[in-house]
């Protein structure tokens, strides 16, 4: 119930501009607005709940993890918000939606799965024993 839990970064320190284009994986701290196109994976660096957020024109094709997500852009890959996720108006997501808490605007599109953090369990081997036959 009291679980540790991070805050969303009010404040974006690097920016991605509309004209720019990033071919490769981006990993970031703190927050992140992308308003170009990213060819590659985006993540927050380990143990640090970075915010990231896709500006309307924004376009990232890769695999996107970090603790906190505003969408208004289009992601081609399979999303982890370990914290929140917004998915507003104009987003559109083309992949698998990890998410613990998420707030979805009339109009965004996800076309892929929907999985809850709570949902995904441990696999855990179970030991049969067969009993001798008498």
């Amino acid at each position: 119930m009291f679980g540790k839990t991070s805050k969303p970064q009010n404040r974006i320190d690097s920016l991605i501009g509309a004209t720019t284009r990033v071919e490769g994986n981006v990993s970031f701290s703190g927050g992140l607005r992308i308003d170009g196109t990213v060819r590659g994976n985006v993540s927050a660096l380990p143990d640090q709940p970075g915010t990231l957020v896709i500006s309307g024109n924004a376009r990232v094709d890769g695999e996107v993890q970090v603790a906190h997500l505003v969408v208004n852009g289009t992601i081609n890959g399979s999303v982890t918000a370990t914290e929140t996720l917004e998915l507003q108006s104009g987003s559109r997501v083309k992949g698998d939606v990890h998410y613990k808490t998420m707030e979805m605007h009339q109009g965004a599109v996800i076309e892929g799965r929907l999985v809850h953090s709570d949902t995904v369990a441990e696999i855990k081997p179970v030991e049969l024993k067969l009993a001798s036959g008498a």
